[in-house]
């Protein structure tokens, strides 16, 4: 009688030890799975929102327009010993509030290599982000610029008539769009390359 109350009682410490286990894996999975998805889903729910000043993405114009005006100011700055010139090609625009403008933002490579950049974005008060809308746009797009090279980069945008509605926004009669440019790393260090050519122009040489 002891062994068989022993064996199934040693049975279900076993069974629960392994469900304990299972649990603990589930969990672990779990908070890895998180810890990837916490930034894609943050940037969701930025773009969803407008949080922390992120502007919306739209297909279509405005179809409603209001008798209503709105100072938008541009904004450009690089990081990263970026060397390239960058600056809005005006500094400010007065505009109905609903009605879709076309801005440009323009870029010029001042270093004797090619270089790669790519624009983040922001829009202040950061809660008019929500309200900021734009149907063309050059933010998280890899642009490449020869030495020398200039690019003219179009922005085309409407603030949301709805922004009247939300309390605090209704007496903001300015926005900043700002833009930052950062370096992308080259595909190969310049040494590696100049290395490279060396010991091609040592083979034709030989």
């Amino acid at each position: 009688m002891t062994e068989a109350r022993k064996q199934p009682a040693e049975e279900r410490r076993h069974r629960n030890n392994r469900v304990i286990a299972a649990v603990c894996l589930a969990f672990f999975g779990g908070m890895i799975g998180m810890a990837y998805a916490a930034v894609p889903l943050y940037q969701l729910f930025c773009q969803v929102t407008g949080y922390g000043g992120t502007t919306q993405r739209v297909d279509q114009y405005s179809d409603r327009v209001l008798d209503q005006e709105i100072t938008v100011r541009f904004d450009a700055n690089t990081t990263g010993g970026l060397p390239w010139e960058f600056r809005p090609e005006q500094r400010h625009i007065s505009m109905p509030i609903g009605e879709t403008v076309q801005v440009a933002y323009f870029a010029k490579n001042n270093s004797t290599r090619p270089t790669r950049g790519r624009a983040s974005f922001n829009v202040a008060p950061a809660m008019a982000g929500a309200y900021f809308n734009k149907v063309e746009c050059f933010c998280f797009t890899d642009q490449e610029l020869k030495p020398g090279g200039s690019l003219d980069m179009p922005v085309i945008f409407y603030i949301d008539p709805d922004i009247v509605n939300v309390p605090e926004l209704k007496n903001v009669k300015t926005i900043t769009l700002s833009y930052t440019f950062f370096p992308l790393n080259e595909d190969k260090p310049v040494a590696a390359s100049s290395n490279k050519d060396a010991s091609a122009d040592s083979n034709i040489g030989g």
